[in-house]
């Protein structure tokens, strides 16, 4: 079987991407039988020229603008290898598209119309190709024939682009001046540029090198999706998604960040395939484990002997800006890595650039099409590699209102505030001994969901007669369920730090409260805490040591005094029923227990 090759061609809208490719696929016989000539019939039905980049215009409204809108795969194969030619937008309303367009190519076309001339976007496109980390590079100089081939104008766009990928570290594979519409140099040599004496630009990308897969670099396997068995007593759970880097075989020990918790392979399936000891870069994979462990869409599964991701709250990045707004502080975004997806907060602006002319800005926000290195603050951590170890698990986006407005690559993990708690939940995951009986068993056993409900608000509002109430009607009901008031945890487990009063206690009270919480999670239990005034930087503690997914946070009493987000409110001392029926009906609307009809 022939390797194949994903290649990303980019350039400023009408320098004739379009019309190159299209004339590559006809010239080598790529296109389906009888497609050109229906084209050219189509144009000739309506009185309208033909071009090759009809070819590839498959939307309605990409012809009717003469602009391609969307990053769209072409195929074609030489005598060498199959290709795929992820044609990236050049129009700058559809840039944005470019990220996912080139984030999967392994070499890059950067076209530049010769009567046009550089362009605005032919640079922002080169950053972004540096950016990815698109080491392979040729640049296409197209339209030769409207400048009459002349060689002084292809030098001239040769010599200054040349010098500004040097001012961003990129080193072109070659410049090669062609012409879409003639055919000149794309897949042969013409004669209308005989002072040319390189390669036609099927042999550039025949030249290029492919690729290999590194099986020596660590195991990265980005959870997808957990899909749960439970049919003729089929009780397996499949961890899936796709092997981003290294390889992995049956019986290896794995660790699952950003939590650390760690299992151990039991088998490696496939849609429609029989099971197999070896899963390999590259390659889409299921896998079942010893152990059943709670993993969710985001995390990181690695090999536990082999180097471990980063974990953190704080990332220092650069990012290139394409969002209609601007990119501002005091706002909350999305950031995706991989299956990862977590609220993002801009913290701070280390150096912004113009990316068409590299010129430093002053300003206080990223604007559209600049490019940045900064600070952003995370809601929780997330399991990521640098750019200089794994590419792959390195690149972001950032969503702003469900649009993609951002991306780049991580340079490194900051240290934050919770990284000290999330560091012992590390250790204490991969520590952990595990009981031959699982959650999901626990569960069926119970017939209820593990949860912890913390019930916070100012003093004397009935944080107590609330949770002792639920805990009384949910004991009725015969739920396996406990009220741990934080009284119960200060003058016992914590006894040894009660007397000091001072923040860095608190906050080792907190932690331990919920150590103590996830033991009783863990038993299968629903679990009610309650606690004065819990403020949003007390929660993420506990957040950071129980997963978020388990906690529900309910404010008691009419009066909020904290930023804590809560997930309901219940009037208290005001009304006890009425608060026990609330919080029992949150319970069934969740899933934690049954919802009877």
């Amino acid at each position: 079987m022939k390797e194949q090759m994903n290649i990303v061609i980019a350039g400023h809208v009408d320098h004739g991407k379009s019309t190159i490719i299209g004339r590559m696929l006809a010239d080598t016989k790529s296109l389906p039988e009888g497609k050109l000539e229906q084209v050219k019939a189509n144009c000739k039905l309506n009185s309208k020229p033909f071009e090759y980049a009809f070819l590839l215009d498959a939307l309605k409204d990409e012809q009717a603008q003469g602009i391609t809108i969307d990053s769209a795969r072409v195929f074609f194969k030489t005598e060498k290898r199959h290709y795929i030619i992820i044609d990236a937008p050049g129009h700058i309303e559809f840039l944005k598209n470019m990220v996912s367009g080139a984030s999967r190519a392994e070499a890059g076309l950067l076209v530049i119309d010769a009567y046009e001339g550089i362009q605005e976007n032919s640079r922002r496109h080169g950053y972004m190709l540096s950016m990815l980390g698109i080491k392979q590079i040729a640049i296409l100089v197209n339209k030769m024939d409207l400048v009459n081939y002349d060689q002084k104008v292809y030098d001239a766009i040769v010599k200054e682009y040349r010098e500004f990928l040097e001012k961003i570290d990129v080193e072109p594979k070659c410049f090669i001046p062609v012409s879409g519409r003639e055919g000149d140099n794309i897949t042969a040599s013409i004669n209308h540029m005989d002072w040319y004496q390189g390669d036609c630009l099927l042999d550039i990308l025949d030249d290029f090198e492919k690729e290999k897969p590194d099986f020596k670099k660590p195991f990265r396997f980005p959870v997808q999706d957990v899909y749960k068995f439970t049919n003729k007593k089929d009780d397996r759970r499949i961890v899936a998604g796709n092997v981003e880097s290294g390889s992995i075989k049956v019986g290896t020990e794995v660790v699952f960040y950003p939590s650390g918790k760690r299992s151990r392979i039991k088998s490696i399936e496939g849609f429609n395939i029989d099971p197999k000891e070896t899963a390999y870069v590259g390659e889409s994979a299921g896998f079942t484990l010893e152990e059943q462990i709670y993993v969710t869409r985001g995390d990181i599964m690695t090999n536990a002997a082999e180097i471990k991701p980063e974990v953190a709250r704080r990332l220092r990045l650069n990012l290139f800006w394409m969002g209609k707004e601007p990119f501002v502080k005091n706002k909350d975004y999305f950031l995706k890595v991989g299956t990862a997806k977590v609220r993002c907060r801009l913290e701070e602006i280390h150096r912004l650039i113009n990316a068409s002319d590299l010129n430093s800005i002053q300003s206080e926000q990223v604007n559209r099409h600049d490019v940045a290195e900064c600070t952003l603050q995370l809601n929780k951590a997330i399991a990521f590699d640098t750019v200089d170890k794994i590419a792959t698990t390195s690149r972001f986006v950032i969503v702003d209102d469900y649009e993609i407005a951002g991306g780049g690559i991580i340079k490194e993990p900051l240290e934050d505030k919770l990284a000290w708690v999330r560091d012992k939940v590390i250790l204490r995951n991969y520590k952990w001994e595990k009981s031959i009986i699982t959650e999901d068993q626990r569960a069926e056993k119970y017939n209820q969901k593990s949860v912890m409900i913390i019930l916070t608000g100012p003093q004397k509002v009935g944080k107590k007669e609330v949770a002792k109430s639920l805990e009384a009607n949910l004991f009725n009901d015969g739920k396996w369920v406990y009220f741990l008031g934080i009284g119960n945890v200060l003058y016992g487990v914590d006894a040894d730090i009660k007397k000091q009063d001072n923040t860095e206690n608190r906050q080792e009270h907190l932690r331990r409260l919920s150590e103590v919480g996830h033991l009783l999670l863990d038993s299968g239990m629903i679990l009610i805490v309650t606690a004065v005034e819990l403020t949003q930087d007390d929660l993420e503690i506990i957040k950071t040591t129980i997963h978020p997914d388990k906690i529900k946070v309910v404010w008691v009493g009419d009066e909020l005094t904290t930023d804590v987000s809560f997930d309901t409110k219940v009037p208290g001392l005001l009304d006890v029923e009425e608060s026990v029926v609330k919080l029992k009906s949150m319970l069934q609307d969740n899933g934690f227990i049954y919802k009877p009809w």
